[in-house]
């Protein structure tokens, strides 16, 4: 990834995004952080994070006019937090020590014609960056109309203190000057930049020009004057009101323009989010409690230390975290968009693939889009996954042991023993060419071979058949070449059958090759259904309470026709429709897409868990995938097409378990040899010694072996090998014997008792790399 590219991420995330509160300080004060540190009790900190961004806090502390409350977004749910009362509060309480940090000094001279607040806060902002000040004052005191306040809101004492840090800065202090041109033009000549205070110099001639408030015109952005070097601020009193806030960055934004000069940089660029200002930041208040704001017991004193903890604590901290609050895996690595944009680019430029935090990371995204749906800005980690995935692939990084199992299997479904391609049986053309999915095929044999037969009689023209994969694995794996492949294989064999409209049962395959082939014009089994008629054999048999939570695939979040479809199809056989929270445009993968599930299996599995307990009542699923995932988490999950062809398994359809990937395999052979059968092409294959062996296998061990991706034809070659060669073990334990085979880039190992003519297997397990020095 490129910087440009890193930043183009970085921007669409708007998580670091300043809340309302601090956009609408001109000071841009972190009131976030300075409530959360009261909400913890700890006032200390609190008055460093107003020390921070504030000049004077005892000053500014007690008089600000908190224009920040008025975009706070507790607002509309019980009142704004009242962060001027609690910012007094914690000035008034402080007795700590006083500390400004100073940069080096640098050799600049800046001279300060007034010291009204804006004159004190340019002279404090140009000290603490090391340059040289002098402060001229014509009255006999430093802070011009603060002494206006009433003494019940400022206190003369804390005027005299907080602006007595200017001496402590090394300030030059002059009171008492008489400024008049005379002066003026001295002082621009031995000063290398100046700074005019318009509140305290209202009413003197400088011979500069005046605005229509008579007082020095500036630029907004800059507050420079028409004479170069020469920069103004304040004057708010003299515009409809003494703002302290304004007034203060009235006199920050001329400090800044001369820092720039002295520079040598443009005055203006990217200043436009100095003083109050838009944020992109989104905060969600859905369930938000309306608490209303704490009103203090003694309205002259204001709060107590106990009240303003309540009112600190009514703060809701804002932030956006979207995507996170709905997916598992952002969550899980505790962290957000923009953040793991740097770390992936970070580790791109350190070692790519390097760190296996990173390698599981970046291949733990389902790619599935909910960040996308919920993100205000549009961020889609998927994008961003993929993008690292097919890098770490091209430069050799990418380890095997996370993708291999998915992409052997998507090769045996592109192999001989499952991919095919005819037309229908008694024809020489099709107008339509069905692809059930290998996985669909993999999970329920019969049912697809009568939806082909169904099609068959419903649909005029030919309806052929075609037996493959659509290389989602290969995609998601960023394995373009095999991806590539796979489609090229797919679009030759679309084009030897005459260009068919293509039928899909798999809502993955569908937006495959919507989104890579839109040629072919794809469209979903359950469109055509609709269009054609309902099965008469289609019934809701195995349902318990008649009521059915819906499944949407994830790739159907834009797709919704589909899903209505979908609903359309369960209405008219009489079944009871429930929402689940993650439907619709939101529902979250089941772990298969992007193959979660062989990257990071335990977050997979939370996955699942999270989605089978939103509700009580049976699921039922139109994605292979997401029916065989719940079925083994314990969920009571249906398919849809054993409704719609449900003589073929008959009994109750969301009672039958998951399919472990050897019986996937197994099952993908019996449609091809169904098909061929109805085409009168059937062959007999000859078994290899190793498939006569036969296999007892407990559930248990059946289910532990099958999610180590571990196949009952590895598991027979083993036993095989061990037996033919001798190169098996004994346990003293049991009797039991230990084989082991490597037959590319993994090792199986097999734990297993001979029973009878065949063996009891009672372990298994693999290493996905290469381990030298085993002996074969």
């Amino acid at each position: 990834m490129e910087k440009n590219e890193l930043v183009a991420w970085e921007n669409k995330c708007i998580q670091e995004e300043s809340p309302e509160c601090t956009s609408a300080c001109p000071l841009h004060v972190n009131a976030k952080l300075f409530l959360k540190e009261i909400q913890k009790g700890d006032w200390d900190a609190a008055y460093k994070v107003l020390n921070k961004t504030m000049p004077f806090p005892g000053i500014l502390g007690r008089i600000c006019d908190h224009p920040c409350e008025e975009r706070c977004k507790r607002g509309p749910v019980g009142g704004p937090i009242a962060i001027g009362a609690l910012e007094r509060l914690c000035v008034e309480r402080y007795t700590g020590k006083k500390r400004v940090q100073l940069l080096p000094r640098k050799d600049h001279r800046i001279a300060v014609l007034g010291a009204g607040l804006a004159g004190v806060t340019a002279a404090w902002d140009l000290l603490k960056k090391g340059f040289i000040v002098s402060v001229f004052e014509p009255g006999d005191r430093l802070g011009g109309s603060l002494w206006d306040l009433p003494e019940q809101l400022l206190p003369r004492e804390v005027i005299i203190e907080e602006l007595s840090i200017l001496e402590t800065m090394m300030a030059d202090i002059r009171l008492g000057i008489k400024l008049d041109k005379v002066l003026f033009e001295q002082l621009c000549e031995e000063y290398e930049a100046v700074i005019l205070d318009r509140d305290s110099l209202r009413g003197i001639d400088l011979s500069l020009k005046l605005d229509n408030d008579g007082l020095i015109a500036t630029s907004p952005a800059t507050g420079a004057t028409g004479r170069d070097g020469v920069f103004a601020g304040g004057g708010t009193r003299f515009r409809g009101g003494f703002s302290p806030v304004m007034e203060t960055l009235e006199g920050r934004k001329p400090a800044l323009s001369i820092e720039r000069l002295m520079q040598k940089v443009g005055l203006e660029f990217g200043r436009e989010n100095e003083g109050p200002c838009t944020t992109r930041l989104f905060t969600s208040l859905e369930g938000i409690d309306p608490l209303p704001r704490v009103v203090a017991a003694d309205s002259v004193k204001g709060f107590t230390e106990q009240e303003a903890l309540l009112e600190a604590k009514r703060c809701i901290q804002c932030e956006c975290m979207e995507c996170v609050k709905k997916c598992l895996y952002l969550e899980r690595y505790k962290g957000y968009p923009k953040k793991y944009a740097r770390e992936i680019f970070n580790n791109e430029r350190i070692l790519l693939g390097a760190a296996r935090h990173y390698n599981v990371f970046v291949n733990s995204c389902s790619t599935c889009g909910l960040c996308e749906t919920v993100c205000p800005n549009d961020f889609y980690m998927g994008d961003l996954c993929l993008e690292a995935r097919r890098t770490m692939v091209d430069q050799k990084f990418m380890p095997p042991s996370l993708h291999e199992f998915a992409l052997q299997d998507m090769a045996h479904s592109n192999g001989e023993l499952f991919s095919l391609c005819r037309h229908e049986p008694g024809k020489t053309e099709s107008a339509w060419l069905f692809f059930p999915s290998c996985q669909l095929c993999g999970t329920t044999p019969g049912e697809v071979v009568s939806s082909y037969r169904y099609l068959r009689d419903r649909l005029s023209g030919g309806v052929g058949i075609l037996l493959h994969c659509c290389g989602a694995p290969a995609f998601w794996a960023g394995r373009e070449d095999l991806f590539k492949e796979a489609l090229d294989d797919i679009r030759a064999a679309w084009a030897e059958m005459g260009k068919p409209r293509i039928i899909t049962a798999c809502s993955t395959c569908l937006n495959i090759f919507q989104e890579h082939v839109p040629e072919m014009k794809p469209v979903s089994l359950w469109d055509i259904i609709l269009q054609v008629g309902i099965p008469d054999s289609a019934c809701a048999h195995g349902i318990t309470g008649n009521t059915v939570g819906v499944v949407d695939p994830c790739v159907t979040r834009h797709n919704p026709v589909d899903q209505k479809g979908i609903r359309r199809i369960l209405k008219a056989l009489g079944i009871q429709i429930e929402e689940l929270p993650l439907s619709g445009e939101m529902p979250e993968c089941c772990g298969y897409g992007g193959l979660m599930y062989n990257a990071n299996p335990a977050l997979a599995r939370d996955v699942v868990a999270r989605r089978t307990t939103a509700s009580d009542n049976d699921y039922l699923a139109y994605c292979a995938m997401c029916r065989d995932n719940f079925a083994s988490a314990g969920k009571r999950v249906s398919h849809l097409i054993e409704h719609l062809f449900p003589a073929v398994t008959g009994g109750d359809p969301a009672a039958r378990s998951w399919t472990s990937w050897s019986e996937r395999r197994a099952n993908r052979g019996r449609v091809k040899e169904m098909i061929l059968r109805d085409l009168g092409e059937r062959e007999e294959a000859q078994a290899e010694e190793y498939e006569k062996l036969k296999l007892t296998i407990s559930p248990d061990v059946m289910k532990r072996i099958d999610a180590r991706r571990i196949l009952q034809e590895d598991i027979r070659k083993v036993i095989f090998h061990g037996e033919t060669s001798g190169k098996k073990m004994r346990s003293r334990q049991n009797g039991s014997y230990l084989a082991y085979l490597q037959p590319g880039n993994v090792t199986f190992w097999v734990e297993y008792s001979p029973e009878g003519d065949g063996f009891t297997v009672l372990n298994a397990y693999c290493h996905r790399m290469n381990i030298v020095g085993i002996m074969q």
